[in-house]
């Protein structure tokens, strides 16, 4: 109905981490969304419009598969570098996850916040590890932290 949090980790992209010397202003050197995943995140976005959640502000990770599965799923997304992976590069775990944490802890206004990101980053700021396309739902809670409400599998949407 609203005020929860939506962390996503981007639909299926083959692989793991990113090709040596990638650049984050060009998809073509990155990992990215399979054909297959690329379906997933239209059905996701279709799944949860056909359920009636409403969907806020979209933020995503920088990374090209994080932005075309926000992009697929809600035709709409803002970049949010405090969700780029961390996968590479461990130094920047902590600042981005109080980061994410701070926002998180925080009821979304309008209907419900959605974050597209890695596993990696969902993993550390949740405790939990998703599937490709999973939505891990987050509740805020009075005192500025949040707790793991639910999970939707992409099977559990019709998404696979």
């Amino acid at each position: 109905g609203g005020g929860h949090v939506l962390l996503i980790r981007h639909a299926t992209a083959p692989g793991v981490g990113d090709p040596p010397g990638f650049r984050l202003e060009d998809c073509a050197t990155q990992r990215n969304l399979s054909e297959a995943g690329r379906e997933e995140a239209r059905r996701l976005g279709a799944a949860l419009k056909a359920r009636g959640v409403p969907v806020g502000r979209v933020l995503s990770s920088r990374w090209c598969r994080c932005v075309d599965t926000a992009t697929l799923a809600f035709g709409r997304v803002e970049p949010w570098p405090p969700l780029d992976s961390f996968f590479a590069d461990r130094s920047r775990e902590r600042a981005q996850t109080a980061e994410v944490r701070r926002l998180v802890g925080a009821r979304p206004r309008d209907g419900n916040l959605v974050l597209v990101t890695h596993q990696v980053n969902i993993s550390v700021l949740a405790g939990v590890s998703p599937a490709s396309g999973e939505v891990v739902v987050l509740a805020p809670q009075e005192d500025a932290t949040f707790r793991v409400a639910g999970r939707l599998a992409p099977a559990n949407l019709g998404i696979r």
